[in-house]
């Protein structure tokens, strides 16, 4: 039968090693939820929950790695500074039970240790798996009772041991750990007997690192480790600190618009060496402009040569690149005179006054006429143009300079009229012989409002040039005069004298100067808005 202490010692490691179990899982809890990082010289300090198993050795017997004794369990919690990279510094409070039971020997107490130890890592805080070693030293503290008489506290000196930490997490870390602990005492269970009792702690926990790196430019690098202060925030950078340039362009992601391919336009390639990044590249493997978008324009017309009909020549978009040098939109290759503005009536050619006749056959270009008058005016539409018409506001007879040909009985009365007028010798005064010609002169003009009449008074040479200057002037105004008063318009009537200036025969004779001594009487044509 198992003794009562027996007995109570493994109820006691049962309710240990649960309990052990519990802060377990709670740790386990918090790894998912932290997010800081390891204890390195940024975050130097870390926390620490830890629990196991603890065995005796010493004058009673030896339990070290014994299987078929009860273990005694024990929980911890300790406090670590960062030192260096492969060296630092914990404090630990441990408590639990304690004790040894055999057939012959038996103790029981409750321990608390408090120790401080120097840790040596053997690789830096970013490795996975970090062994070390530790070494110190600390005080035991008992609770003395009937069944282990003895001195309540001990030394311990040395504290040795060693462990390993396995990174769970960019934030805790697991660990597992065996302590050697020497006491200066050996009264554990009986007299002292000469040999001092020692003990070994086989523990297993989670450590918490917390801390606040100097991080001047926020990139998640410390300062002490930057290469690149003052980056971006936005720029991620590499173990350094340093942006990163994840094509190895020369340009840092954060400035690159093409991080993941190499490039040298803002980290972009250019395929065709034009300076047009590929991405906004229309035409990515032929050097282009900017102006086309990175397409080639050999005529810098601004029409891509995939889409210009006229590609050596520059031209204009509205007829695909092809020219249209005088810009009367008619690309030159369909255009007749393309140096010209012109019309597409005439294949590009102008017609400068509209007239629907090409300038080259057109005898008057400057001035809008018609087909019939080979593109001269003619206002009168008499077949005769205005340039060469004697009457281009009345139509006329194209064989009498374009005016109406005067009727055959006109012009008979006309030449009566030359000897027919008469006046009284050297006077200007009509003669009444001479008013049957007269009233049959005004009655042609009644009947032909068109006409105007010119009135020519000559005489012969007897006498001074301007005596006969003045005559001849005067005798015109008389016969002017008569026909006004018939009721002819002063406008159609139009009177000059000449003197002897244009005599028509000899002023050698008295028959010559006769003839010479008359009135001429022509027409010209009025246009039709003058009346009577």
């Amino acid at each position: 039968m198992p003794r009562a202490a027996d007995i109570y010692q493994i109820k006691t490691m049962k309710l240990k090693f649960l309990y052990l179990l519990q802060v377990v899982a709670l740790v386990s809890a918090l790894t998912q939820s932290t997010r800081a990082l390891a204890q390195t010289a940024d975050k130097r300090w870390s926390i620490g929950l830890h629990g196991g198993a603890m065995q005796y050795k010493g004058a009673l017997g030896n339990d070290f790695y014994s299987t078929n004794k009860a273990f005694h369990g024990f929980g911890g919690l300790s406090v670590s500074r960062y030192l260096s990279r492969h060296l630092g510094v914990s404090a630990l409070y441990t408590q639990g039970d304690i004790g040894y039971s055999d057939d012959v020997s038996y103790f029981h107490q409750q321990i608390s240790t408090i120790t401080i130890n120097f840790r040596f890592n053997f690789f830096g805080p970013d490795t996975f798996i970090r062994p070390y070693l530790l070494a110190g030293g600390g005080v035991m503290m008992f609770d003395n009772n009937a069944a282990a008489p003895g001195r309540r506290n001990d030394a311990a000196a040395p504290s040795v041991g060693a462990g390993i930490n396995i990174k769970l997490g960019p934030d805790v870390m697991f660990n597992v750990q065996e302590t050697f602990m020497y006491s200066t005492g050996n009264t554990r269970g009986g007299p002292d007997v000469g040999t001092n009792d020692t003990y070994l702690f086989h523990s297993a926990g989670f450590s918490f690192n917390f801390g606040k790196k100097k991080d001047q430019d926020a990139d998640g690098v410390a300062d002490r480790n930057d290469k690149c202060e003052n980056t971006p925030t936005a720029a991620k950078v590499d173990s350094k600190g340093c942006p990163l340039d994840s094509d190895k362009d020369g340009i840092e992601d954060y400035l690159d618009q093409c991080p993941d391919v190499s490039g040298l336009i803002n980290g972009c390639p250019d395929t065709d060496k034009d300076g047009i990044a590929d991405k906004e590249d229309l035409c990515p493997n032929e050097a282009g402009t900017v102006a086309t978008k990175g397409c080639p324009d050999a005529d810098g017309d601004l029409v891509v040569d995939n889409k210009d009909e006229c590609p050596n020549v520059k031209g204009i978009l509205a007829f695909a690149g092809c020219p249209d040098t005088d810009n009367d939109g008619i690309k030159d290759s369909e255009d007749t005179c393309p140096d010209v503005v012109g019309v597409k009536e005439f294949m590009g050619c102008p017609d400068t006054d509209g007239d629907g006749i090409q300038d080259s056959k057109d005898m008057c270009p400057n001035l809008k006429g018609t087909a019939a008058t080979q593109g001269c005016p003619d206002t009168d539409l008499d077949g005769v143009h205005d340039g060469i018409d004697n009457c281009p506001a009345i139509a006329g007879d194209p064989t009498n300079a374009g005016c109406p040909k005067v009727k055959k009985e006109t012009l008979t009365l006309f030449k009566q009229a030359l000897q027919g007028i008469k006046f009284e010798s050297g006077k200007a005064k009509i003669m009444p012989v001479s008013y049957p010609i007269l009233n049959a002169v005004a009655k042609v003009l009644d009947e032909n409002p068109s006409y105007k009449l010119l009135i020519g008074g000559h005489t012969d040479n007897i006498g001074g040039e301007v005596l006969n200057q003045t005559l001849s002037q005067n005798r015109a105004e008389s016969v002017g005069a008569y026909l006004i008063g018939k009721g002819i318009s002063p406008l159609r009537v139009s009177s000059k004298g000449y003197g002897y200036s244009k005599p028509v025969d000899t002023n050698a004779t008295f028959a010559g100067r006769t003839r010479n001594r008359r009135v001429e009487l022509s027409v010209e044509f009025l246009a039709p808005e003058v009346k009577k």
